[in-house]
């Protein structure tokens, strides 16, 4: 998801239910699925199937042609870097709480809340959160840096938060 005036917002990829590395057919398979449970004349035609149809047929023809797929990524690329953040902070910067298949990743924010994102989230993002025997690491799909912005939980502040696939994070004392 993209952060757009402090709220999150839909990207193609999250229409079509897909990671932002899927493939053609993954891509293709998500969207008839998606087009025939959305589709008007199937369901009871209101405002919100109506829209909801329209966004995943323009989901559609983005993804599915290459040239404006990269296009489309790279604007995915610059609207994340262009977000004015309070600070920029990186995977050793955060708690990093295991609760087993689900991973929490918080910062504390100066209001006393948090910005936080999960290994769900990630994962719908395209990132990987991995952890080995010691440490934890975020895998990318192009294995370059890229970033994330997060909100804060209360108030309306932000921060990006780095990821760099090099990076390992100890946990439990190792490293």
């Amino acid at each position: 998801m993209i952060l757009g005036s402090n709220s999150l917002r839909e990207t193609h990829y999250d229409v079509l239910f897909v990671k932002e590395d899927a493939s053609y057919e993954e891509i293709r398979a998500s969207y008839r699925t998606a087009i025939l449970n959305s589709h008007p004349d199937k369901l009871n035609s209101d405002h919100e199937t109506g829209e909801r149809f329209l966004r995943v047929h323009k989901a559609w023809e983005i993804l599915s042609d290459p040239k404006s797929r990269t296009a489309y990524d790279s604007e995915l690329r610059d609207l994340r870097q262009d977000v004015v953040a309070s600070e920029d902070i990186s995977l050793d910067d955060m708690i990093i709480e295991d609760a087993g298949e689900v991973m929490e990743l918080y910062y504390q924010c100066q209001c006393g809340d948090n910005f936080s994102v999960d290994s769900l989230e990630l994962n719908q993002m395209g990132y990987t959160l991995m952890r080995d025997g010691t440490g934890i690491f975020v895998r990318t799909p192009d294995a370059l840096p890229a970033s994330i912005v997060l909100p804060c939980g209360s108030c309306s502040l932000l921060v990006r938060l780095m990821i760099n696939p090099d990076i390992k994070v100890p946990i439990d004392g190792y490293l």
